[in-house]
């Protein structure tokens, strides 16, 4: 098997392997494997201290930050408090330095009383306590021996870790499914004891030994869930249940957050009281000596437990599953089920785990069922809204600004620290607010944000130009505003640029210096710091091009929008291809011309794309060749190179729009999970690619199929492909749905659009894979 090693993370502990309750649904009594028959009832000293000293040398090796431990049993309780004590000082000896240590129990809960508590208490030891829910539910399987009732002992425990001087210690609820029992009266009896966490578990069944299924329905478990799921909407969802939030978070896009689904390696190894390792405790249910690896903490690391085939199995995502698994679309948030779940004795190679879970059509149809409850609610409003989508991403960029502040920890500097200081003055005032939204909109914010960050988490600190424009950015927000603000700013190559405003030519290449801009009369003042008292420039943003001062341009040729050309941005070279230095006045002009001129023939064929592209296109930028690919930039900015006609540019505003909207949107949501996992054969051409370029392509094919039908060949074969996808998240089938409502009306334009040439050669067929005159990313 393949792979790297996976190091362990969690760690069950028996500390006593009897029990005080007779479960008739326990798998470590009641099922295949018998082993605790051999079993001493009590951890022996000597288990405990091999344990630990295995613990830290694991962690040592693979620098484990923390470590889990989860007492167990049988009934770990019965071990006594002096026993779990001496468990509990040697792994924290042991671990002390190495790693934090995160201690649990997981019992029934009949013996819990205040002096394990205050036990548990003092070593910080969490507690889960199984109950299935009220009396009746309960006393269907949790019974003593004798047949008397678990179920006011439990609720006492329970009641106790509700008290207030325990209340930290609660780690929630562990509560078994049957089917028998009504679904609203469990939730209700669990939810009343307002648990931090609820677990619900599927019993432990295999093909061998299936669950019962009194009405023979294959779905009767989801069914039985779902009711769950519904009545714990109807209450407004009053605890978290860690079934129902895994399976929300990997519809999004997220991680499995139980062993029982998803696709997440297994990083968990059991100890029983003799010292033995072994796999996963519910592999007992598969056969005798499933969960068995031969090895024990007195001789073996856990690295040799980790390069276990049976624990390797489970550690290898997708390729761990079956076949059938690996074709199915729910596979991502299922992850084929519960690896003892898929054991057949008499499978076709044999009898072993490669099979789909013998509660597969209970998963699909759970996953299927939340996921149809939950779309609307769960969705991201940047799918369907446009300005949500801006929205979404000004929140971003104000997130990363706040990050890269926060990771600087008042290490930023006296320039950073000063314009940090007046950004806040800038946001109090209404106006200052809008234009610093407005300065920080600029596409070109993004790129020295993520290069700030990313020389902060390389250790490298903070570059002096990320203090620069961050001063800058103040300065051009306190202009635009016209606020009595004195900001003091910083220069180099003579040269002193105010985002979305323009340049200030203060000296030669080369020269560095610092200055002050002050807001006056309309302008503003730049004022070098070591000048003679009284020496300023006065500078008004709307006047011509000078010796002293070099405007942004605003490109304003209706049909088009009106456009900043950006050729000053010193952080504008961020295109695969070279920007272009600053345009001559008629360059300016005749760019001005070609885009109009293109933008009329959007504004015909494909209105509804051209108003929101005039929604979220702001700046252009000239680039030296035609050759453009996507930018290291925020969303709003073209990189253009020398275009001729109309045809060009309109076909690259219109592919450029989509791939940037597709990006923009990748960026504040998951649309997929996992790409690269698959490979998928786009119906318009014979090679395997990616989800996301699966995407990528037909996204873009459909804007462009609004412009010229030709391009909807294959289109609707590949949102079927996407839509059934295992990567597909809950926004990215909106997204497609939103896409197949876009193009259903394409065919009464067809006449109109037909004919219409995209391309140089014609051939709309090139255009996807062809070098591109503009980009908008």
């Amino acid at each position: 098997m393949t792979g790297p090693l996976v190091p362990f993370r969690e760690f069950v502990l028996k500390v006593h392997s009897r029990c005080d309750l007779a479960c008739d649904h326990c798998y470590v009594y009641e099922h295949a494997d018998q082993s605790w028959l051999t079993r001493p009832k009590v951890i022996s000293d000597e288990a405990i201290s091999w344990t630990a000293r295995r613990l830290a040398e694991h962690a040592t090796t693979h620098a484990l930050p923390s470590v889990t431990v989860i007492l167990h049993g049988g009934e770990p309780l019965l071990a006594g408090p002096a026993r779990l004590r001496r468990v509990c000082e040697e792994l924290g000896s042991a671990l002390n330095g190495i790693a934090e240590l995160d201690l649990r129990i997981h019992t029934n809960g009949v013996q819990l009383s205040p002096r394990y508590l205050d036990l548990f208490d003092e070593f910080h030891v969490r507690v889960g306590i199984s109950l299935d829910g009220d009396r009746a539910a309960n006393d269907r399987h949790r019974r003593y021996a004798d047949g008397r009732s678990s179920h006011p002992m439990v609720l006492r425990a329970v009641e106790l870790l509700r008290e207030e001087r325990y209340r930290h210690l609660d780690l929630g609820l562990l509560c078994t499914v049957d089917i028998h029992n009504d679904p609203v009266a469990v939730h209700d009896a669990l939810a009343e004891l307002e648990p931090p966490l609820v677990d619900f578990l599927l019993p432990h069944a295999t093909w061998d030994e299936p669950p019962p299924r009194p009405d023979g329905s294959p779905t009767a478990y989801a069914a039985w869930l779902l009711a769950v799921f519904d009545r714990w909407t109807e209450r407004g969802r009053p605890m978290p249940v860690r079934m129902f939030a895994s399976v929300l978070s990997s519809l999004s896009g997220g991680p499995s957050l139980t062993e029982s689904l998803g696709l997440a390696p297994t990083d968990l190894v059991v100890i029983e009281t003799d010292g033995t390792l072994e796999q996963v405790d519910s592999l007992k249910s598969a056969y005798e000596g499933a969960a068995a690896t031969g090895f024990d903490v007195f001789r073996n690391t856990f690295d040799e437990v980790a390069a276990h085939p049976g624990v390797r199995a489970r550690q290898l995502g997708l390729a761990g599953v079956s076949e059938t698994c690996r074709r199915c679309p729910v596979v991502r948030s299922c992850g084929g089920g519960l690896y003892t779940h898929r054991y057949r004795s008499d499978d076709a190679s044999g009898g072993g785990f490669d099979n789909p879970s013998v509660y597969c059509a209970d998963l699909a149809a759970l996953i299927r069922g939340i996921e149809e409850r939950t779309v609307a609610a769960t969705e991201s409003p940047a799918v369907r809204s446009p300005d949500a989508l801006l929205a979404a991403h000004q929140d971003l960029t104000r997130t990363l600004l706040a990050v890269v502040h926060d990771t600087l920890g008042g290490r930023g500097g006296a320039l950073w620290d000063g314009a940090w200081r007046l950004a806040a003055a800038v946001e109090a005032d209404a106006s200052g607010a809008d234009a610093l939204d407005a300065v920080l909109a600029h596409p070109y914010t993004r790129t020295w944000l993520v290069d700030a960050l990313a020389d902060l988490d390389a250790g490298r600190g903070l570059a002096e130009p990320a203090a620069e424009r961050l001063a800058a950015t103040v300065a051009a927000a306190a202009v635009r505003a016209r606020l009595d603000l004195p900001v003091p700013v910083a220069y180099r190559d003579g040269s002193l640029h105010l985002p979305t405003l323009g340049t200030v030519v203060l000296g030669g290449p080369g020269e560095r210096g610092a200055a002050v801009v002050h807001p006056a009369d309309g302008g503003f003042l730049v004022r070098e710091t070591e000048a003679a008292p009284g020496t300023a420039l006065r500078i008004a943003p709307d006047e011509p091009e000078g010796p002293h001062w070099l405007p942004v341009r605003v490109l304003r040729q209706a049909p088009a929008p009106a456009l900043l050309l950006d050729d000053l941005d010193p952080l504008r070279d961020c295109f695969d291809a070279p920007a272009a230095d600053r345009l001559a006045a008629e360059d300016a002009e005749a760019w001005a011309h070609r885009i109009a001129e293109a933008w009329a023939l959007l504004a015909d064929a494909v209105p509804d794309q051209a108003a929101e592209a005039a929604r979220t296109l702001t700046t252009l930028t000239p680039l030296s060749t035609g050759a453009a690919a996507p930018g290291h930039h925020g969303p709003g900015a073209l990189g253009s190179g020398p275009v001729t006609g109309a045809n060009e540019p309109a076909l690259g505003l219109l592919s450029g729009f989509r791939r940037a909207k597709l990006r923009a949107l990748g960026e504040v949501t998951d649309l997929y999970a996992l790409d690269g996992t698959w490979e998928h054969r786009t119906p318009w051409g014979n090679g395997h690619v990616t989800f996301s370029r699966l995407l990528a392509e037909t996204y873009e094919r459909a804007g462009l199929g609004l412009y010229d039908p030709r391009f909807l060949t294959g289109v609707p074969e590949a949102l079927d492909m996407i839509e059934n996808a295992a990567e597909v998240t809950v926004d990215g089938k909106q997204l497609i749905a939103a896409v197949r409502k876009e193009i259903s009306g394409t065919r009464s334009a067809a006449g109109r659009n037909r004919g219409r040439s995209l391309s140089p050669s014609g051939d709309g067929a090139n255009v996807l894979v062809s070098d591109r005159k503009v980009t908008f990313e």
